[in-house]
């Protein structure tokens, strides 16, 4: 492979305008693609194998017309203070209210409170339910405008109104802004590792171009704008990363005496061997997602999996173009200076290698661990080990309003509803009967209705209502106890095990579902997928890096440690977010479960990062290692050349998950928290301070490849071994030419 890839990188070099032309053209004709392409249809969330998508689709099959994903919006009415909501002017304005709210073009219909019994048993409180005919994606801003006039018109009445339901929520937004911050972020890290803008730019341009061309992609096959957020994220990072290594290595092949078209197809050649590699641990981890079954999830993975790829595929081949431009540009001042100055036959030389570089921060910290590895590995372990203790009491769970800011109207809705008719009534749920091939549907129906009834934890079940055909009934049922408490959870399972019992008296089945059902039913399966998605996809890296360094341990190694930093992260997300430690920090004002897709997707994006770090920093130790060095000094050269590189990367992903965290939406602030302390307790603890610990305590058994093995795995040569020879001539043949 690094002969290939070395071939690879010296063509792009030297035909770097046909190159720059080609990407080019395939960037803008994917962008036309997708500016041509008909608007994908958004994604609607399902999540096949559960109870609760049997019964949507039931609903959906048998009660036709019905839209289960239009947009909802519950209007709250709170009378004054000693006042009642059916009092004449209370009334009067309730009334009013809703009647600007259903001339709306977009409105479906509405239920007056009054006709319907909204109203809660001490009279203070109802409320009115608007239903749409479009999903919330689609409301118009005039749809969502009276809504929020409703609340001013109230005020004006001295009603108390707020807007609950899905009409007025807002996707969680990691957009425009926050990529803006990262990349001025990543620039100033960029600057300050190579200390040139020429260098700086470089892994910035690339990672836009890639971006670019990922997006475009996605868009122009037809998948929606939503598989994009997951897609422009990594892509950023992995694109800097790797353009940030291979220009570091261009950078030590041009000090060391090459010339820019040979510093290239070196830098391609060994770098970009670890690029490939750490590519496809990512890919892995990405498209592993699929294991989960969601399938939203899944095409969020492939489409950042794809993304990756082509950040993988411009690193290799625009990159080195792009430097064939700025081959000196990118190198240090004094770099440029002992070039600049003539020999001493009056001749200026192309290249001159610098003198050994001093020990840097990377080879003290480096040499500190190898003198010291048990007492560091100890403190590092024990340290993440605590911070990881909170695990044992992650719950997971959906966000709803209640994990809203109380400044926001859907949490005073939300608080409203609670105080008014119970802390259940905020979620409902909805049980689907098949009477289809029933003898007497209609006792069935009302044999389930009342089990239903006496069941412990349900405070009341709505009159059943029957589809056309009677051949299918819906029922709503409202629990004691809120939509996140564990109460509510154990009452789905029990009335799904009443369903058992009915279906032998009654022929009946039985489905429980709604937005608090399919919650649950969300987090028991991704549960369950937890543990064979991390099989899959550790198992697998396992395996891709025990071809890059023809090693067992250093691969095990690698995956354990991953497990240690993820660990630590979680236990931070649980303290921080079930527990409420340091939540005001942040702007936590309720803590509750943490979000279900939260363990998966930190899986999947940590990972693939993690082994970025740990190919990066690994691979020099291996090459250093096969080239003669003892495994001590392999580890003190991986840090002289690495180090730098990884704790640029590793800083300015921290930067960018970070910030995050100042969003308003908890998943987001969830998200960032989860990530960047997942980055840093890996890059910093994990890879810069156990691996070099692990490895000296090994010594050269941490290199051990059974013979049997050795001749089975395919020897890719990702150190670059095969480019030796020309190692032995090519600064020569550098200075000879110099001076002709």
């Amino acid at each position: 492979m690094a002969k290939f890839l070395y071939r690879l990188g010296r063509f792009a070099f030297e035909k770097r305008r046909l190159v720059v032309v080609l990407w080019l053209g395939v960037m803008a004709a994917l962008v036309a693609g997708a500016a041509n392409a008909p608007t994908a249809p958004p994604d609607t969330f399902s999540i096949p194998g559960t109870e609760s998508q049997q019964a949507f689709d039931l609903l959906g099959e048998r009660f036709p017309g019905t839209k289960s994903d239009g947009a909802q919006a519950r209007i709250v009415f709170v009378a004054p203070a000693g006042q009642q909501i059916g009092s004449e002017p209370n009334k009067a304005a309730v009334e009013r209210i809703i009647t600007d709210v259903a001339g709306g073009a977009q409105v479906k219909g509405v239920l007056d409170p009054f006709q319907t019994g909204a109203v809660s048993k001490n009279g203070t409180t109802a409320y009115a339910t608007v239903s749409y005919g479009v999903t919330s994606d689609n409301l118009t801003d005039a749809s969502k405008t009276a809504l929020t006039d409703a609340i001013d018109s109230g005020k004006a009445a001295g009603v108390t109104v707020e807007i609950g339901g899905s009409a007025l929520q807002t996707k969680p937004e990691m957009g425009a802004a926050t990529e803006a911050i990262g990349i001025a972020i990543a620039a100033v890290v960029l600057m300050v590792t190579f200390g040139t803008f020429a260098a700086a730019g470089l892994p910035l341009l690339t990672a836009l171009v890639g971006i670019g061309v990922g997006i475009a992609a996605i868009v122009a096959i037809g998948m929606s704008t939503t598989t994009t957020t997951l897609a422009m994220m990594l892509g950023l990072a992995v694109g800097i990363d790797y353009a940030l290594f291979i220009v570091s290595r261009y950078r030590t092949e041009r000090a060391e005496g090459y010339r820019a078209e040979e510093a290239a197809g070196r830098a391609v050649g060994t770098a970009g061997s670890a690029v490939v590699f750490a590519g496809l641990t990512v890919v892995i981890a990405l498209a592993g997602l699929a294991v989960v079954g969601i399938p939203v999830l899944t095409k969020m993975g492939l489409a950042a999996a794809g993304t990756v790829a082509v950040a993988v595929a411009i690193a290799l081949t625009l990159l080195p173009a792009l430097l064939g431009f700025f081959q000196n540009a990118v190198m240090p001042r004094a770099f440029r200076k002992a070039t600049a100055q003539p020999s001493a036959d009056g001749n200026t030389l192309g290249t001159k290698p610098l003198q050994v570089e001093k020990p840097n921060m990377g080879t003290r910290w480096a040499s500190f661990v190898v003198r010291r590895p048990v007492a560091v590995l100890l403190i590092g372990l024990v340290g993440l080990g605590a911070l990881a203790l909170p695990v044992r009491s992650l719950e997971l769970g959906m966000p709803g309003d209640e994990s809203q800011s109380s400044a926001t109207t859907q949490r005073r809705a939300y608080d409203a509803l609670a105080e008014g008719f119970g802390p259940g009534f905020n979620g409902p749920l909805t049980v689907a009967l098949d009477v289809r091939g029933v003898s007497d549907p209609k006792a069935a129906v009302e044999q389930a209705s009342r089990t239903l009834a006496t069941t412990n934890g349900v405070v009341s079940v709505a009159p059943a209502i029957f589809n056309q055909a009677r051949d299918a009934a819906m029922l709503t049922v409202v629990p004691a106890t809120g939509p996140s408490s564990t109460e509510t959870k154990d009452l789905v399972h029990a009335l799904r095990a009443e369903a058992r019992d009915l279906k032998a008296s009654t022929g009946a089945t039985m489905l429980v579902t709604g937005a608090t059902a399919m919650n649950i039913d969300i987090s028991q399966k991704m549960t369950a997928a937890l543990l064979p998605y991390l099989a899959v996809v550790v198992g697998l890296a396992i395996l891709l890096l025990m071809v890059v360094f023809r090693s067992i341990a250093v691969p095990v190694k690698a995956a354990l440690g991953f497990l240690l930093s993820v660990g630590a992260a979680f236990g931070v997300i649980v303290a921080v977010f079930q527990w409420g430690w340091l939540a005001d920090l942040i702007g936590v004002q309720q803590t509750g479960p943490v979000m279900s897709m939260m363990p998966i997707f930190l899986i999947g994006v940590v990972f693939g990062l993690a082994m970025d770090y740990e190919v990066f920093l690994v691979t020099r130790m291996r090459e250093a290692f096969t080239h003669g060095a003892s495994a001590k000094d392999a580890i003190v050269t991986g840090f002289r050349h690495s180090a730098r590189v990884v704790v640029a990367a590793a800083a300015i992903m921290i930067a960018v998950f970070a910030g995050f965290i100042g969003g308003g939406e908890p998943m987001i602030k969830m998200m960032g928290l989860g990530l960047a302390a997942a980055v840093f307790f890996d890059a910093f603890i994990v890879r810069m301070t156990l691996v070099p610990a692990v490895l000296a305590l090994l010594g050269n058994k941490a290199w051990w490849l059974p013979q049997w093995l050795a001749k089975i795995l395919p020897n890719v040569d990702v150190e670059g071994e095969s480019l030796n020879r020309v190692e032995a001539v090519e600064p020569a043949r550098e200075l000879e030419s110099a001076r002709i």
